[in-house]
């Protein structure tokens, strides 16, 4: 095998004195050289390969040198391919420029002039490998690794991120607080043709009115107090990826205004500025209001709604799919005792009972809240019921049998109460139709509260 720890160099040319001349130049250099005098050869050495830098003649016996280009960059296409030529095909070498060389260098060729253009071909192959390698690793993360759940629940929510993540359509996240509705939209962002750039996320709610318009479209300096530099908006930010626009439902109606407009045209001014800039970004955008509720009372615009709730994804609360806390409890026990180097793995019975119980109104945030908190009191190697912040629980009933039925009946009340009784919505929850729903109420006996 070659020895890839310095920098090397294939040179192909059907002139003699052409490749002993460089071969002599570069070896003297420390870099690995080899010559081919025509394609067949190169062929056979980029099998050899890989080659930082290749210097070509254009005009060859045989396969030409723009030939040989196309098929060097199909073997590898981070190779950096400089052309010899002479002064009368110049225009070849232009060419070959638009083919994917980096390069030419007219005959008789200036040996520093080379040496210049070598060193910059291999910082150029540096960071294009660095860039594939890069994309790999985004590559593997654009899985759903991070979202952890069995429930047939998430499992829709994560069809639905997939399915729409091909496409490059505005996407609005609706769930309660602490759902994960930022993880989902990366989700969305790494598993779309856009993860190769960023995926920019604003926090409307968080941001005062005064400060959210410089913030989404940058300012220039002196457009007001204390902006001493010009400075680049989060829309400008995200050309080419995906603006993650959190807590839409708190914008003001002037905003609401601004964001259409942009939404609709992908073009806006910096605060203070005169010129037009275009972004070519996708919207996500998340909620935890009631926006249809937030139109009726005006305080939300109709049209910018309908721009925003192009395909909504709807994350359900953490009481509506309990199946799913004890994995989502065990994943943060193993990512706080590595975090705090812990020897603590385990999560004990009546802990996990208590934690399955609760009802978790600030879902999987406070979820992980309370395993960290866990954590630090615990003695290994588990969490036990007293390290946990609550110790009264009371609101679900433990069936005192581990038949299916008993665990099916307590799922099911669950859900009813959760849903406040609204069958249709209990059975979208639970995945199945109105009538199975009603004969598994009717098996168990259950009955709303109130009702005789």
């Amino acid at each position: 095998m070659p020895d890839t720890k310095r920098n090397s160099i294939l040179i192909v040319d059907d002139e003699t004195i052409v490749r002993e001349s460089l071969t002599k130049w570069f070896r003297q250099d420390g870099f690995r050289v080899e010559a081919a005098e025509h394609a067949n050869a190169a062929l056979k050495l980029m099998e050899k390969g890989p080659w930082d830098v290749v210097i070509l003649d254009i005009k060859m016996p045989g396969m030409s040198g723009l030939e040989l280009l196309k098929r060097l960059r199909e073997i590898d296409r981070n190779a950096q391919v400089i052309m010899a030529t002479a002064f009368a095909s110049v225009e070849s070498a232009v060419q070959a420029l638009k083919d994917g060389a980096f390069d030419y260098v007219t005959k008789p060729i200036d040996p520093d002039h080379l040496s210049h253009l070598v060193s910059n071909a291999i910082q150029q192959r540096k960071l294009e490998d660095e860039n594939s390698i890069l994309r790999e690793h985004i590559t593997e993360m654009s899985g759903v690794n991070e979202i952890v759940g069995e429930s047939p629940q998430i499992k829709r929510v994560i069809d639905l991120s997939l399915t729409v993540a091909k496409t490059d359509t505005t996407v609005m996240i609706r769930g309660e607080s602490g759902t994960g509705k930022e993880l989902i939209a990366r989700t969305i962002h790494a598993n779309s043709e856009r993860r190769y750039f960023p995926i920019i996320t604003v926090n409307c709610g968080a941001v005062a009115e005064s400060l959210l318009e410089s913030e989404l479209f940058g300012h220039e300096r002196g457009a007001f107090t204390g902006a001493q530099y010009r400075r680049k908006g989060k829309f400008e930010m995200a050309d080419g990826g995906t603006i993650f626009l959190d807590e839409i439902g708190t914008v003001s109606p002037k905003m609401q205004i601004e964001l259409l407009r942009v939404i609709e045209t992908k073009q806006f001014t910096r605060v203070g500025g005169n010129e037009q800039l275009s972004s070519d970004f996708r919207i996500i955008c998340a909620t935890n209001r009631n926006l249809e509720t937030a139109i009726k009372e005006g305080a939300f615009r109709e049209d910018l709604y309908y721009r925003l709730n192009v395909f909504s994804v709807l994350i359900p609360p953490l009481r509506e799919r309990r199946m799913d806390i004890p994995l989502l409890a065990q994943f943060f026990v193993k990512k706080y005792a590595v975090i705090m180097n812990r020897p603590v793995t385990e999560i004990s019975g009546d802990a996990m009972d208590m934690l399955v119980r609760y009802d978790w109104p600030g879902n999987v945030r406070e979820l992980e809240n309370v395993i960290e908190r866990a954590m630090v009191l615990s003695q290994p190697p588990a969490i036990r019921a007293t390290d946990l912040p609550f110790q009264n629980v009371t609101k679900l009933e433990l069936p005192k049998d581990d038949t299916l039925a008993a665990m099916e009946k307590m799922h099911v009340e669950s859900i009813l109460e959760s849903a406040k009784w609204n069958i249709t919505r209990a059975a979208e929850i639970l995945d199945i139709d109105r009538v199975t729903l009603y004969n598994k109420i009717a098996k168990y006996g259950l009955k709303k509260p109130g009702q005789n």
